[in-house]
């Protein structure tokens, strides 16, 4: 499970300028328009190398977007595993120590455990609270189709569905099953949450092509809230919804799947993916599809999300 070599398309660009916000939060800029709306958070660099949510927060601030109603925030969320970004190693900086998407329990940040994510995440914690609408811009690995990932509540859907882009949606009816990502922390884990949240996979990291998504399903994030004006052009593709069932951890340093895998592959009831140590990861159903195959084998990372069509 070797890295292939990737085009790095994008400049990493030093964030240093942005570093002094107005929330007492390091790189973290918030902007009230003095008239009543929602509240939008707008999230990027939850992983140090999913830089086209850096180039959709830098695009809302280099020109200047400010909200028409309500509020808009725009955070910078792990700039310390940004800046340990090595062209010769690209995936070796998504985190330093923890998975910053996976430690937002109040078990975890409440914890003894100290790592430069679990402080990042503890000074952000107002800044998530603080939201109504929550979008949270990561990408892949792999080069496939841009995709949503939320927790199975309508809310989510239809937002998702309203803005289009990305057509393709992962549904959690359960959460990850690896951890508490940043969309379910406190209030806006259950059923009666203040609205929105979500999680943006644009394309493969280092994609101009991903940059772009990002930074058009960022304008039309807040366009659907009332902040912005944009218009939402072109055709849109139909919805494709997918269940989360399993989520796999690697347990063994010599984990493998059965044949390379980049996403979206399909296997049928029972049919082998992947040997995990001693285990074995089967379908657990007809029209099993994979979602983010992993591609070293980092034991206690996740290996593959595994999926129903619905």
């Amino acid at each position: 499970m070797n890295a292939q070599p990737v085009s790095i398309e994008v400049v990493q660009g030093d964030l240093s300028a942005y570093r002094k916000g107005n929330t007492g939060v390091d790189y973290v800029h918030r902007f009230e328009s003095g008239r009543p709306g929602p509240h939008v958070l707008i999230n990027a660099l939850t992983h140090g190398n999913e830089i086209c949510g850096m180039v959709a927060a830098r695009h809302l601030l280099d020109t200047g977007v400010r909200p028409r109603v309500g509020t808009l925030t725009v955070s910078f969320a792990h700039v310390e595993a940004y800046d340990a970004f090595d062209p010769s190693r690209p995936f070796e900086n998504r985190q330093i120590v923890h998975n910053l998407n996976r430690i937002w329990s109040d078990e975890m940040l409440e914890g003894s455990e100290d790592s430069p994510e679990l402080r990042r995440a503890r000074a952000l914690r107002p800044v998530v609270a603080a939201a109504d609408h929550i979008l949270d811009i990561h990408s892949t690995s792999q080069d496939v189709v841009p995709f949503w990932v939320y927790p199975d509540f309508e809310r989510n859907a239809q937002v998702a569905t309203a803005i289009g882009l990305p057509s393709v949606h992962l549904v959690m009816p359960n959460g990850l099953g690896s951890g508490t990502p940043l969309i379910q922390h406190g209030r806006h884990a259950g059923q009666d949450a203040p609205g929105a949240a979500l999680v943006a996979e644009c394309g493969q990291h280092f994609k101009q092509a991903t940059a772009d998504v990002a930074v058009e399903v960022t304008l039309r994030f807040l366009a659907h809230f009332g902040l912005i004006e944009h218009e939402m052009a072109g055709s849109r593709d139909e919805a494709r919804r997918f269940q989360l069932l399993e989520t796999h951890i690697i347990k063994d340093a010599n984990f493998s799947f059965v044949r390379p895998l980049i996403g979206f592959e399909v296997f049928a009831k029972g049919e082998l993916i992947a040997n995990n140590g001693e285990d074995e990861i089967r379908a657990p159903c007809d029209d099993c599809t994979v979602f983010m195959p992993a591609q070293r084998a980092i034991v206690g990372r996740e290996a593959v999300y595994l999926t129903r069509p619905l």
